[in-house]
């Protein structure tokens, strides 16, 4: 059977404006970075930041998760958000004065 040739990812552009999902459980907090239509551009959790088992569920780890994503979504030309958050745990704030220290939170 004959291999297919590898595409290359498709590239974004600039996204100067975007929308900020914070999903946050008991157990991780996830951060998803997207354009105005809802395609994710930048995400980030706890779990890819590093921390493992119950270190996911702090309010540090959502932080880092946070500003992780704000970095991916900052090479990609991102300064404004609308911040969009969902669930009960502890690192709803966190993610969001992470977001805050990079780019400029237009709406909450």
């Amino acid at each position: 059977m004959a291999r297919r040739p590898r595409t290359r990812r498709r590239d974004r552009g600039q996204v100067p404006v975007g929308k900020a999902y914070i999903q946050s459980t008991f157990n991780n907090t996830i951060v998803t970075l997207t354009d105005p239509t809802g395609n994710a551009v930048a995400w980030g959790s706890s779990g890819t930041a590093g921390f493992t088992g119950s270190r996911k569920s702090t309010a540090f780890a959502a932080q880092r998760a946070g500003e992780e994503a704000a970095k991916k979504a900052m090479e990609q030309g991102m300064r404004q958000v609308d911040v969009y958050l969902r669930g009960p745990g502890a690192g709803r704030e966190a993610a969001v004065r992470a977001l805050q220290s990079l780019v400029y939170l237009s709406r909450v």
